[in-house]
């Protein structure tokens, strides 16, 4: 097919949720709200690690990272989505649509990559806790940390590889609130079967590679725990409910939207909702309300806080008796 006969797209509309203004008005309000307590929570976690050293643990330091992640994954599309509820036409240039497709690729397959990390450190801590100190030391921490932001990049370009200089020469609606992938491909002047299964095979694997490690690890996991019944198993249970709760989560809405990912379902708005603005801001949640050091380093964090800020007003007000 010869490209040159077609005049490329420089913009697409996005649909949003809803065309209903008085529930826009609704949503931007609503989504001003979860978008800033996803930044502050998921921050909160960060600033808690990095200032609490006994935090400073490979599990602590995956989990500061995962807020990061969480983060970036609400920023990409959420501001926007917001902006968009008070403006007619929602349009997106080509450059910022292939953004929006990048980066959430990138934040999405990084913390699929976490998690794993994440479960691989639960697993030495529970099933090798004699041997923990040696396997999951700060080095090999920070490799996969490091890890999950290459894997997701190198997944993230491979998703690109093969979109960006498809001919897109007319439709140029794309139903949802954020550049989706799968919908942007099915705009393309050409036949798209190729790029659909080499975009299926891409996520698919990464998918599925993931699933099988965090199940293999989990799995083991429970086992040793209920042959166990230890004070220290008992603290491990409730660490693990929340890992657990946090990988059904991400995976949850992931694995439904790709089984069947080129077929527009009315709940597949509500799942990129879910997925890129309730699961950031349920992390946070579900760590903070299952761990006591995070909660503990969070009180010792506000203790101090508050000393500094009384010891403040202290010396300002013995300047202002002197003057």
């Amino acid at each position: 097919m010869d490209h040159g006969n077609y005049s490329r797209v420089t913009q697409f509309v996005l649909v949003g949720l809803s065309t209903s203004w008085e529930l826009q008005y609704f949503f931007f309000v609503l989504f001003n709200f979860l978008y800033i307590t996803i930044v502050l929570g998921n921050l909160l976690i960060v600033l808690t690690v990095i200032s609490e050293p006994a935090l400073h643990t490979p599990m602590y330091i995956m989990l500061s990272n995962l807020s990061v992640l969480d983060v970036f994954l609400a920023t990409f599309a959420t501001p926007k989505m917001i902006h968009d509820f008070l403006h007619e036409p929602k349009t997106i240039s080509f450059e910022g649509c292939m953004t929006q497709i990048f980066l959430l690729h990138v934040f999405a397959g990084g913390e699929m990559v976490l998690l794993v990390a994440m479960a691989y450190d639960r697993y030495v801590a529970i099933c090798k806790p004699l041997h923990y100190t040696t396997i999951m030391n700060l080095c090999k921490c920070t490799g996969m940390v490091v890890g999950s932001w290459v894997i997701g990049v190198i997944h993230s370009l491979s998703q690109l590889a093969f979109t960006v200089n498809l001919p897109f020469c007319g439709p140029n609606i794309v139903d949802n609130y954020y550049c989706d992938l799968t919908l942007v491909i099915k705009l393309a002047c050409t036949d798209t079967y190729v790029p659909e299964v080499l975009m299926l095979l891409d996520s698919g694997l990464m998918g599925v590679t993931s699933f099988l490690f965090l199940l293999i690890s989990y799995t083991a996991i429970l086992v040793t725990v209920r042959r166990h019944s230890s004070v220290g198993m008992a603290k491990a249970r409730s660490t693990l409910t929340a890992h657990i709760t946090v990988v059904t989560l991400f995976f949850g809405p992931c694995i439904f939207i790709y089984v069947w990912p080129f077929s527009n379902f009315p709940t597949d708005k509500l799942l990129s909702v879910f997925s890129t603005v309730f699961t950031p801001i349920l992390n946070p949640i579900i760590y903070t309300l299952r761990n006591k050091e995070v909660k503990s380093a969070m009180h010792k964090l506000k203790t101090r806080y508050g000393s500094s800020r009384v010891l403040s007003q202290k010396s300002c007000t013995r300047v202002d008796l002197l003057n």
